[in-house]
Parts: structure tokens; C-alpha cells; sequence
């Protein structure tokens, strides 16, 4: 890299290890604990890029972006903050900040960014979009919170598509916050003070329900929960709703068009249960919202969350080190819905003010004392196994029921061992294969596809 960095940050730590990294690196390094003397370099034309802490002692670093692309328009300033939350993360998007980091950042990832701020700072992507109000800001109660990579990816993507006028579909498994996301994007754009109106199918029944509808959205913001599970004829006159004039702005402002979905999109065109136009329609920007198994790091901290908010607990609660560490090596098919539920539960029965490993597992249960007895299991019926692999997965919830879409998991589980064991003996050949489980070879090359099965030519079981 060649360059000059003014870093900004008051942990005296952080600023010696980005000066050591960044002038090994071949950049020339200017390092203060003051904002006022970082503006007063901007201000002096020194610097080719910025990296910034948000809390600094005489000021916040994210209310100083609007007053450095003032003074050095094209200047890219990357934020970095222990502020791990939407709300950094959106604040960061409007200010124009080039870039985002929470702390503990990964060093490499920052002097990649570097990299890229130097080199494209002369192109830096503008957008507008006013700063949400101190009601929205204050609203943080989402489960939107984490410092794990694929969150910060999450943060990114919401900011990016706040004020745009495309439709947008997130897409998760059940529990991971979908619809409170669709609301989050809604709630911190310029159409906070718009509608915002969740679809019913009654909303469709009438011929004339979408007219209705688009009149009562004033531009607002339409949110379609599950968009998969609307009947055909109600997917129909959704889609001629979208391609009316006032789904398209004719007449007065367009309004925003939000859709979730845990089933698999491409799939259900295929088996005709979601039309797709529909689908085409509604996937002008997507967002992919992680499972909770792919941020078991994030997990103390949600659960920190949780308990701080649990209203219901009659003494104060926390959580010990070992039931953090149990809780990370947990499943969570459930995901964060799940999670919640989880900590409510250990709130309510924590007699000593601290959640213990043992409250977890004895919730949760134990999977030493879960293991199969493999003799009965020789001479079990397969429907036998399967149920009793299913009273195990209902007794892991609790009192809880299983999160909803369960049908589809299980046939899953089901259909890729199934799938497997048929192509070795097969040994490979999927048109034997398709013939030998009775569906069309297309049929099996997408299943082979979407379970991601490994196909190898070899020598036939049987």
C-alpha cells in the first residue's frame, strides 16, 4: 500500500497496532486519541484515508463525517467501534462512511479495507438519505446484534438498501428475525413515517383487495411474510397489484415492497407452487439472513440481551462462562426465536441469580444421556427409528413446540441419506438412480444440487 492513514481511536493499543501494521505495509501513519486534532489534519489537506473510532473523549466520530466529505470531498473514512449493533452500523451507511468495522476487528480484513479505501477513494459511492430520528434509534430491541462476520455482512446489506426503490427478499431459516428485519429496513428509512402494512390473504380474497391495499399503503412500506405460502390465485393478483400505476409510483411516491421466505425460491417454481413472475418481481435486492449455527460465537451476547430484557424475572439474572459455553454447543434449529424462549425460561427458574451450566443442560438435555440403544435399534422398523428420533427432537424443546416449517425439515433430513444410499447403488449413474426412486431425472439432479451430495462413479452395493 502507499498512502498516508490518520488513525483516530483513544485505546492507545489500537493505535500502536494499526501504526505497526500500516507503516510495515508501506503507508506513512499520522495517530491521534483526539478528533479535534484528526480534523485539524483533514482540515490541513493531510491524509489519503481515515480510520476512526466512533466514542472518542472530546466528541463522536460519526458526527464528524458529514463536516471531513465537507472539507475533502472523496476522503473514504473507515468507522471502527465496540458499538456492535444496526444502529452503528446504519448511522455509519448514512454518515457515508466508506466502511465498517466492529471491534475486535480482524487486523488482515482492516488493512485489506485499507487497501481499497486507498485505491478507490477517488470513487467512493454516494448516497442520500437522512439519519433516522432519535425515536427509531432508540427502538433497538431486535435480536439484530453480533459481532461475527455474517452479522456485520447483515448490517451492511439492510443499510444498503434502506432508501431503495427496488423490492427486496430476505430470505432465512425459521426464527432468525426475517419479518423484524423487513420492519427494521422500513422503520430507519425515509418512509418511517409511511404505513406499514403486513399482507393477509384477506388483503387478496376480493378482486378488488389490491386496489384497496395500494390505497392504504400511501407509499408505504408492503411486507409479505412467507410469500411461498400464498395460495396461486392470491400470488396473481399480487402480481398484477405490483404492476399497477400505483405500485410503480405513477401519480405519487411508490411504495416499498418487502418479502420473506424460509422455503427454497427456486424450488417452489419448479414444483408450481409459487409463480414466477411473482418471484422475479419481488427480487430486485436480497438479503440472506444467517442461522444462529453460523454465529455460535454471537450467542453469550444475545443471551446477555435477552436476560437484560426479560421483564418477567423476579430478580436480576446472569449468566455464568460454562452455561454460555453450553448454550454455544447447543442445535438451535429453532434459531434466535428459539434462543429467546431458551433465556426466558432459565430467567424464571434461576433461583440463585446466575444461569448454570447444569440449568442449561437439564433444559436443553443432555446429550450424553441422550445416545440410541443400538440393540434395539438392529431389528427397529424404520418408522419406529423415525419416531423415536422425533419424541427426542420434541422433548429438546421443552414446553416449547418445535419452530414452524418442521414437515419440510424433516423430509429433508430424510431425503438425503435416501438420495445417497441410492446413487452408490446406482454406483453413480443418476438415470438408474432416478428410475430406481421413481422421479424424473431432472428432479434428481436439482435435489442433488440443493442437498450439495457429492456424485462418484464406482463399483454398484448390489
Amino acid at each position: 500500500m502507499d498512502g498516508t492513514i490518520l488513525v483516530a481511536d483513544d485505546d492507545r493499543t489500537i493505535r500502536t497496532v494499526l501504526t505497526q501494521a500500516l507503516t510495515r505495509a508501506g503507508c506513512k501513519v499520522h495517530a491521534t486519541s483526539s478528533l479535534t486534532t484528526l480534523m485539524r489534519w483533514v482540515g490541513e489537506g493531510k491524509g489519503d484515508a481515515v480510520i476512526s473510532d466512533v466514542i472518542m473523549p472530546d466528541g463522536n466520530g460519526l458526527e464528524m463525517l458529514p463536516k471531513i466529505a465537507q472539507d475533502r470531498p472523496g476522503l473514504p473514512v473507515i468507522v471502527i467501534s465496540a458499538q456492535n449493533t444496526i444502529m452503528t452500523a446504519i448511522k455509519a451507511n448514512e454518515a457515508e462512511a466508506f466502511d465498517y468495522l466492529p471491534k475486535p476487528f480482524d487486523l488482515p480484513d482492516l488493512m485489506k479495507r485499507t487497501a481499497r479505501a486507498l485505491e478507490q477513494s477517488a470513487n467512493l459511492p454516494r448516497r442520500g438519505g437522512s439519519a433516522p430520528d432519535e425515536a427509531s434509534a432508540e427502538g433497538d430491541d431486535l435480536p439484530m446484534i453480533g459481532r461475527t462476520p455474517v452479522m456485520q455482512a447483515l448490517y451492511r446489506a439492510v443499510a444498503q438498501v434502506l432508501n431503495s426503490d427496488l423490492p427486496v427478499l430476505i430470505r432465512g431459516e425459521s426464527g432468525t428475525g426475517k419479518s423484524l428485519i423487513g420492519r427494521a429496513i422500513h422503520d430507519l428509512s425515509d418512509r418511517r413515517s409511511l404505513p406499514f402494512i403486513t399482507l393477509t390473504e384477506m388483503d387478496l380474497v376480493e378482486v378488488d383487495g389490491p386496489a384497496q391495499l395500494l390505497a392504504r399503503l400511501r407509499g408505504g412500506t408492503l411486507m409479505i411474510d412467507e410469500v411461498a405460502d400464498l395460495p396461486l390465485e392470491h400470488q396473481a393478483r399480487l402480481v398484477r397489484m405490483l404492476d399497477m400505476p400505483g405500485a410503480k409510483g405513477e401519480g405519487g411516491d411508490a411504495p416499498s415492497f418487502i418479502a420473506t421466505s424460509q422455503a427454497d425460491l427456486e424450488a417452489a417454481i419448479e414444483d408450481g407452487s409459487l409463480r414466477r413472475d411473482l418471484y422475479f418481481r419481488l427480487t430486485g435486492a436480497t438479503i440472506d439472513v444467517p442461522a444462529l449455527r453460523d454465529r455460535v460465537e454471537d450467542i453469550p451476547l444475545l443471551a446477555e440481551h435477552f436476560l437484560s430484557k426479560d421483564n418477567g424475572a423476579s430478580h436480576a439474572v446472569t449468566l455464568s462462562d460454562a452455561a454460555a459455553r453450553a448454550l454455544q454447543k447447543a442445535p438451535w434449529p429453532g434459531n434466535v426465536r428459539q434462543l429467546e424462549h431458551t433465556i426466558r425460561q432459565l430467567a424464571q427458574a434461576s433461583l440463585g441469580g446466575e444461569v448454570t451450566e447444569s440449568d442449561v443442560t437439564r433444559l436443553l438435555g443432555a446429550q450424553s444421556s441422550r445416545a440410541p440403544l443400538q440393540k434395539e435399534a438392529d431389528n427397529e422398523r424404520m418408522g419406529a427409528s423415525v419416531e423415536r428420533h422425533l419424541r427426542r427432537y420434541f422433548d429438546l424443546h421443552g414446553a416449547m413446540l418445535p419452530p414452524p416449517g418442521l414437515y419440510a425439515r424433516i423430509l429433508r433430513e430424510v431425503e438425503l441419506p435416501l438420495i445417497e444410499i441410492a446413487l452408490a447403488a446406482t454406483a453413480g449413474n443418476q438415470a438408474k438412480c432416478a428410475a430406481l426412486l421413481g422421479i424424473n431425472r431432472n428432479t434428481l439432479r436439482k435435489k442433488i444440487t440443493d442437498l450439495d451430495i457429492e456424485v462418484t462413479r464406482g463399483r454398484k452395493m448390489m
